[in-house]
């Protein structure tokens, strides 16, 4: 029989989709489900972006050009300039996903056994991406004693060899939601100027800040124009997970004509989505403003909720839509599976995303959650009472 390659054996599986069969299973029970496992909003898509696809004149759903449509990357360059980033139209190349983007970005910097630092936990498609390229990743770990802040830069520092060829950062972070400073992103760009290496942003959450704290970008930091690389999205900002656009976006000319060797390998991204993409650029202030309102209040509901469990500690998130818990257990994941498989409280259960697989050093997190608070608030009062009499139950 034909064997499978060793890249393939070695991607990893998804710690929040992988639990997907016991949530089947606990539905065909007839038990309900709460998913707080996976950051699917369930806020409306703007309209004004639904509409530019129910109104399209398509005749022929022709290829777009490889870095996408000229019109969405120069109305994109605009809405970045109004928020202060210096992005011009020849910055952005549009990617299928913020997923591709990263992916791009990774393929067009490192070669086969390079190394990316990363503080962990880390979106764990990091680890998917880094094996589909060939790339080890190198992780600092950062706790949930200090609510997941940056790691002394010392700790980077001495993680730097031969084959380091870039840091990896999501801000605000998914899964903890920390923001960081614009102190900590100048301390980033600075190793990474002094080093020489590539500071990669995932900045997908980036409106979703909460109590004052303002996000400060890559891109502001004009010391390391060459260094710095933005990956952005449509999925969250504007509920449109299933668009799947995004875009990789720096100043480095040479950096972006290899991106788009990929992003011409792969031709284009998808017709429609960029209509619905470049539409809702044309969102107004007032539902961002109501969004952000309406995730602060969901986020102070469920860690308030969760911190009143006896045994569970939460990290307050500043930015996006999840946080890690630590809960009085050995094994998270055997806790989320028995949740699905073997628990229910009047007929509800919870699905959560063990957070073991959000790190890349084996035996960390094996006791965290990540939490994704993208239900109403009635719900997630439901989720965390259901956590709370479960966790009794399970330790006994």
């Amino acid at each position: 029989m034909p064997k499978i390659s060793h890249k393939g054996v070695q991607m990893p599986e998804s710690p929040i989709r992988k639990l997907v069969p016991f949530a089947e299973t606990a539905k065909k029970k007839g038990n309900k489900v709460y998913h707080l496992n996976i950051g699917q909003p369930d806020i409306k898509t703007p309209e004004v972006a639904l509409n530019a696809v129910k109104n399209a004149d398509i005749t022929v759903l022709e290829y777009s050009h490889s870095a996408g449509f000229d019109s969405y990357r120069e109305k994109l360059a605009a809405y970045y300039q109004k928020q202060g980033l210096p992005i011009n139209k020849e910055d952005i190349i549009i990617t299928t996903g913020g997923s591709e983007a990263l992916i791009f970005a990774m393929g067009s910097t490192m070669d086969e056994g390079d190394e990316i630092i990363i503080p962990e936990p880390f979106y764990a498609n990091y680890n998917g991406f880094s094996t589909q390229n060939g790339v080890k990743v190198v992780p600092v770990i950062s706790g949930i004693e200090t609510a997941f802040a940056l790691p002394p830069i010392a700790d980077f520092e001495k993680l730097i060899t031969p084959k380091t060829k870039a840091i990896l950062i999501c801000n605000p972070g998914n899964p903890t939601g920390y923001m960081y400073s614009k102190e900590e992103i100048q301390q980033l760009a600075a190793l990474a100027k002094k080093h020489d290496l590539f500071l990669i942003a995932d900045e997908v959450y980036r409106e979703f800040a909460y109590d004052g704290y303002k996000h400060f970008s890559v891109m502001n930091e004009e010391s390391i124009a060459e260094n710095a690389i933005m990956i952005d999205s449509v999925s969250k900002r504007f509920s449109m997970c299933g668009a799947r656009i995004g875009c990789i976006v720096s100043k480095n000319k040479e950096l972006m004509a290899t991106a788009m060797k990929f992003a011409q390998a792969r031709l284009s991204p998808p017709t429609y989505a960029q209509i619905a993409s470049e539409a809702a650029l044309d969102t107004p202030q007032s539902y961002f403003d109501d969004v952000i309102s309406e995730y602060k209040d969901r986020r102070d509901t469920l860690v308030n909720a969760l911190n009143a469990i006896d045994g569970v500690q939460v990290a307050m998130p500043k930015g996006a839509f999840y946080c890690i818990a630590k809960l009085p257990v050995a094994n998270a994941e055997d806790f989320a599976k028995w949740l699905l498989e073997s628990y229910d409280l009047n007929g509800e259960t919870v699905m959560v995303a063990p957070a073991a697989g959000f790190y890349s050093t084996p035996g960390v997190g094996l006791n965290e959650v990540r939490l994704a608070y993208v239900l109403n608030k009635e719900d997630l009062i439901k989720s965390a009472e259901i956590i709370k009499e479960a966790l009794k139950v399970y330790n006994k």
